[in-house]
């Protein structure tokens, strides 16, 4: 498999455990650069400790996930360096409070990466720009609106240059109005190329912007396939009946 070919995401085999509860069984997936994978499925299916357990958020108990062909490190710097090639967006923000959005922005680029503040700074005002922002960028999370804070939340994980970006149900915490600000932000780094793993309840989003999804239940992979088949012909019953249970709501 040459350099271009290695998927920039791979999960083989892998299994978790909480407990007695079995969340996730025999996982097997992989994510090509510039790939749009939707991972969906009912609550407790296992999509979010999926989407955890690749930057080691969550430890597995046995399978291997590997990123750009290199196995997830254990810990230490090795670790923190790999979370830095990957970008997390979760459903709280998880934005420090106490400091500015720039600042927000700038810690990790100038700390981990050893960008110039200075230069930091002016890339991160062109992030908060690009998210719709900037005129929030001397404000602290709590001044800002759910939806703005997740569209700086995306600003920040974009500002460590990332080679993929994960989402776990970016929406989920947020007002109706507010999801369609953070998905038209997702939709535009999508037909950008950004590689990306998302976790959403959005099926009209997962249908435009994905290029395959998957479906999840019992911490399994049902079935995967484009938004189109996947949509339109469910090939398990599972998934046939969790689309019924969507559209009947």
């Amino acid at each position: 498999m040459s350099q271009s070919e290695t998927p920039v995401i791979e999960l083989k085999n892998v299994n978790k455990h909480f407990g007695d509860l079995h969340v996730l069984q025999d996982v097997s997936l992989s994510v090509k650069k510039g790939e749009v994978v939707v991972i969906i499925g009912p609550s407790g299916s296992g999509k979010s400790t999926l989407c955890r357990t690749i930057n080691r958020l969550e430890t597995i108990d046995s399978g291997e996930i590997l990123i750009e062909g290199e196995p997830v490190p254990q810990e230490g710097r090795k670790l923190a360096e790999l979370r830095s090639r990957i970008g997390m967006v979760f459903q709280s923000f998880n934005l420090f409070a106490h400091m500015s959005i720039l600042d927000n922005l700038t810690l990790a680029p100038v700390d981990v990466l050893k960008i110039p503040r200075k230069e930091a700074r002016e890339e991160a005002m062109k992030l908060l720009e690009r998210v719709g922002v900037a005129d929030q960028a001397k404000k602290v999370p709590a001044q800002l609106s759910g939806g703005q804070q997740q569209r700086a939340a995306i600003a920040r994980a974009l500002a460590m240059h990332p080679k993929a970006m994960l989402f776990d149900e970016p929406t989920s915490a947020l007002d109706p109005e507010m999801i369609g600000e953070v998905l038209s932000v997702m939709t535009e780094l999508a037909s950008e190329g950004m590689t990306m793993l998302i976790v959403t309840h959005e099926m009209n989003f997962a249908r435009q912007v994905a290029d395959r999804v998957i479906f999840m239940d019992g911490g399994k992979i049902i079935e995967e396939n484009t938004p189109d088949a996947f949509f339109e012909h469910p090939a398990s019953e599972r998934a046939q009946n969790f689309l019924k249970t969507i559209r009947d709501h």
